[in-house]
């Protein structure tokens, strides 16, 4: 039975406890809303860890002023049905009054890694990530934490901040869940209507492309963000926000490319935001 705790308390005075015990703690930071992406990365967990642990919080920090925090689905039921299916332990999910009581006022910031792409589009978002998960992980106690390459930016700034803060954790990145067209699992993808669904393959399709274009022998930039966006251009609903193509491991933008690189995208279609990357180790 997986155990439901609220209490931040409780909550650390367990994870304390199992510290003293040596046991190996597997956490699963989420806004819940979980779906098979999430069961993957919580059975990844199940098999290296002795305990694990699926945390359940809509940040209202990193919600930018014009983006609707209160909109954000709330699924705990549900959550915690499939976070026992997928073998955690437990599932804790504080209420925001507990994790940012009266008076709260101290924030990390997420430095150079959170400026570009999805810092610049959404102000002060990878902040208030840094500050929830560096939270989370002092309350968890946690050996190994669990994120998912889709929110590739910011697992590189969860991976920085529990380095740069010296959290005694290691931050795994698991790749990917997509559904059989392609478009990577994401709770905001229950917002698109059933004509937006159909073009939201468009971005793993753009993606593909800019890989294909790498593969083939392009090492320049610019025609590769040029196919990507041609894809998103056949889309009638898409807007694109940006699409680069960036060094992999700290996501400035490249113009000769060598190594490994990361594709980004972010495009709306309709009223919602989607985002997807894809690594290439170019030949």
């Amino acid at each position: 039975m997986t155990r439901l705790i609220r209490s931040v308390s409780a909550m650390q005075a367990l994870a304390r406890r199992f510290e003293r015990e040596k046991r190996r703690i597997g956490v699963v930071p989420t806004m819940g809303a979980l779906h098979e992406g999430h069961a993957s990365l919580i059975r990844a967990a199940r098999q290296g860890n002795d305990i694990v642990i699926v945390t359940v919080f809509v940040n209202p920090l990193q919600f930018a002023p014009q983006e609707d925090y209160r909109r954000y689905p709330r699924t705990l039921a549900k959550d915690r049905r499939l976070a026992r299916a997928a073998g955690a332990d437990i599932v804790f999910a504080p209420a925001a009054d507990r994790l940012y009581p009266k008076g709260f006022q101290t924030t990390v910031k997420a430095g150079a890694l959170g400026r570009r792409w999805e810092g610049a589009s959404r102000s002060g978002h990878f902040d208030g990530v840094a500050t929830v998960v560096s939270i989370l992980f002092q309350l968890t106690r946690p050996t190994t934490a669990y994120v998912g390459q889709k929110d590739y930016q910011q697992a590189l700034i969860i991976r920085r901040m529990a380095q740069d803060l010296r959290f005694p954790v290691t931050v795994k990145v698991l790749p990917t869940v997509r559904e059989p067209d392609g478009v990577a699992l994401s709770s905001r993808n229950a917002y698109l209507s059933e004509a937006e669904r159909g073009q939201a393959a468009a971005v793993p399709e753009a993606l593909a492309a800019g890989r294909a274009r790498i593969l083939s022998g392009e090492r320049h930039a610019a025609p590769v963000i040029e196919t990507m966006r041609r894809r998103l251009a056949g889309e009638p609903e898409a807007r694109v926000d940006y699409v680069a193509v960036t060094d992999a491991a700290t996501l400035e933008p490249v113009w000769r490319l060598r190594g490994r690189v990361a594709l980004l995208v972010a495009v709306r279609i309709g009223r919602t935001r989607l985002i997807d990357n894809l690594l290439v180790d170019v030949p």
